[in-house]
């Protein structure tokens, strides 16, 4: 057994089921022991960031590891932006990158880099194989290091000549650490500090903002009084009718701010403390307010839903939670259409259990206030800010879970990045609907330039905003990568099309002008 055959087993002993590839010379014995090594699924992406992006939506979404394969130091290179989004995520991804064999890099050939250098940015844990009979050991560390809470990328670096040479007999499953648990006094401490009845905000993130988290900490918000708040971006939110309410912090610096005006106390569970994406000129950097103390209950490696159970005793919080989402479908929107509109028919017409992929952008930054009353669904961020994620996440939450909708909301400047996702949607038959927000324009960028005090962007700086000229035409673009299209100028278009979108398995793309 080579060792790519004994890393592939390895890998399927550990349960990762799914690996996401486009591969290279250096990685051909690894493609050829798809054929010899039985449970594990090759699906290829057309370009790396659509992989890594994939990968990211499917452990989101299944619970555990999917494996990336990715050519040598510049395919890595293409895969970066949304391994730094899988990073933010928290998501557990063995991240695999093929290199030279050990005995020609001292030739220093072409496509020679300094791949750890790349991927420390990103990954948790990096080991490079030294030899083929080292491979199902690195292998079964690599899967620790991914799943170790609260999960992230683990990156090995596989030599040519380790996955062609006679290896060792492959890893069995691993055990995995359990999330440590948080020190009693502490939650005591913050027991005490609810029941003070002093404005206090609960900030949620990671898997407590899902189902058993959400229900924990509107048991302790009814009983206390505080606010339930969850993370900008969320790796995963459970939402719709009857799941808990917890409110989002915007993105803009003064909506945040008066979230916050007047919080006495903010607890962090499994969240780090809240910050701007960016800083401004003559705008604060930090949101919480001066006065507030921050008190931890759980950290993301701690078990945070352990914390919250007996927090919930100490508090003697009844079964009763804060608020639900009301279980009342919006009326199908008429007239000309906006993204308000939009995703209130999205909200009008999803099924019960969909996903939803949100690269929204401008188009969705009120989005949560326009689905309130959406049957159940779970909800993906673009955790770590980089465009180009949406298409490949919705590509990965629907592998992940053949049988429930997926609807990838995405904005035409974004989507560009990974188009290509859309291909693999076709290829694999993912029931995905791509709806993009057709503006024409990186309308967020004439957003910062305005908060940057540039009120009026002189002629080229509008130009290098702006998506004209020549115009996008997503509905070809879809159609040349295999994915029916259509384009909705109106609100009855919009609804009639995503109608029979839904009603229909596979992929599809509407394209909404605005």
């Amino acid at each position: 057994m080579n060792g790519a055959q004994s890393l592939l087993q390895t890998l399927v002993n550990g349960g990762v089921e799914v690996c996401f590839t486009n591969p290279g010379t250096s990685e051909m014995h690894f493609i050829a022991a798809l054929d010899r090594v039985h449970g594990m699924r090759a699906v290829l992406g057309l370009f790396e960031g659509v992989c890594t992006g994939a990968a990211d939506g499917y452990a989101r979404m299944a619970g555990k590891p999917a494996a990336t394969l990715l050519h040598l130091g510049p395919g890595l290179g293409n895969g970066f932006a949304n391994l730094h989004n899988a990073r933010r995520a928290n998501t557990p991804l063995v991240n695999i990158v093929g290199d030279h064999a050990t005995y020609h890099l001292r030739h220093d050939p072409p496509l020679a880099t300094d791949i750890e250098a790349i991927v420390r940015g990103f990954s948790g844990w990096v080991r490079r194989s030294r030899s083929a009979a080292d491979v199902p050991a690195d292998a079964a560390d690599a899967l620790v290091a991914a799943m170790a809470p609260p999960g992230g990328v683990a990156t090995l670096v596989l030599p040519a000549d380790c996955v062609w040479g006679e290896s060792r007999a492959p890893a069995p499953a691993p055990s995995v650490p359990r999330p440590a648990p948080v020190n009693p006094e502490r939650i005591r401490e913050v027991a005490d500090v609810l029941r003070r009845g002093e404005p206090t905000v609960i900030l949620l993130a990671g898997a407590l903002c899902t189902e058993e988290g959400l229900r924990l900490a509107g048991r302790i918000a009814r009983a206390t009084g505080a606010r339930l708040v969850g993370n900008r971006v969320n790796s995963r939110t459970r939402r719709g009718a009857g799941r808990v309410v917890v409110e989002r912090l915007p993105y803009p610096i003064e909506p945040s701010l008066a979230m916050l005006r007047g919080t006495a106390h903010l607890v962090l569970v499994g969240s780090p403390t809240p910050v701007p994406f960016f800083a401004w000129p003559g705008k604060p950097n930090w949101i919480v307010p001066e006065d507030c103390r921050i008190h931890v209950l759980a950290t993301p490696t701690e078990d945070g839903l352990g914390a919250l159970r007996s927090l919930a005793e100490d508090v003697r919080a009844a079964g009763d939670v804060s608020a639900c989402y009301p279980d009342q479908r919006p009326p199908l929107p008429t007239g000309a259409i906006t993204p308000e509109k939009v995703w209130r028919a999205l909200a009008a017409l999803m099924p019960e259990n969909a996903v939803v992929s949100d690269e929204g952008v401008t188009s969705s930054r009120d989005a949560e206030t326009w689905t309130v009353g959406a049957p159940p669904h779970d909800w993906l961020n673009v955790t770590g800010g980089s465009m180009g994620q949406g298409l490949p996440v919705a590509t990965g939450a629907a592998l992940a879970c053949p049988g429930r909708k997926v609807f990838a909301m995405e904005s035409d400047g974004a989507g560009m990045y990974t188009l290509q996702a859309l291909w693999t949607q076709a290829r694999e038959r993912l029931d995905v609907v791509t709806v993009i927000f057709a503006n024409r324009a990186y309308k967020i960028l004439r957003g910062e330039l305005a908060q940057m005090g540039i009120a009026e962007p002189g002629p080229k700086a509008a130009a290098v905003l702006d998506l004209e000229n020549p115009t996008l035409n997503w509905v070809k673009l879809a159609e040349g990568l295999g994915v029916p299209g259509s384009r909705a100028g109106s609100c009855e278009e919009f609804s009639d099309q995503l109608r029979d979108a839904i009603r229909h398995p596979g992929p599809r793309l509407i394209e909404v002008t605005l």
